[in-house]
């Protein structure tokens, strides 16, 4: 078995929060990332898939056909957007990037799954110093 890791890049608003708190208990909880009026991150998207080599293309998956996977199922849907407001497959859930990341692995497995290989794992990097990792459920 080998491992093939695609990156994607967007760019997208959130503000941690939650709407039955006061907005006491929400800055002590999510200090900076719980702003009123929100803030930003560039996102470092990886999406890291599994399975054999195709003995006729020496690929494990053709990184095109990943590529454009991840561009229709994600990125189309979060880049310059509001996590919060705008995604439809974040509504009602928390805009953390752990939550971000679990349902972007949800996201992409089922069309990933059809080519033969399986979706190992979605790493997603808020900051240069902050980043998750999701190995599926």
């Amino acid at each position: 078995m080998i491992y093939i890791t695609r990156r994607e890049r967007f760019s997208a608003a959130h503000k941690l929060y939650r709407a039955d708190w006061s907005l006491q208990e929400n800055e002590e909880t999510f200090g900076k990332c719980s702003n009123p009026n929100w803030h930003g991150h560039n996102y470092d998207l990886f999406v890291t898939v599994k399975g054999d080599v195709d003995p006729d293309t020496g690929f494990v998956m053709d990184l095109r056909e990943l590529k454009s996977i991840i561009l229709e199922e994600v990125i189309e849907k979060v880049d310059h957007r509001n996590i919060n407001l705008d995604v439809d497959f974040m509504q009602g859930k928390m805009a953390s990037t752990e939550v971000l990341a679990m349902e972007i692995f949800r996201q992409l497995r089922p069309r990933i799954e059809q080519h033969n290989v399986l979706l190992h794992s979605v790493k997603l990097q808020e900051t240069e110093n902050n980043y998750v990792e999701y190995l599926g459920d």
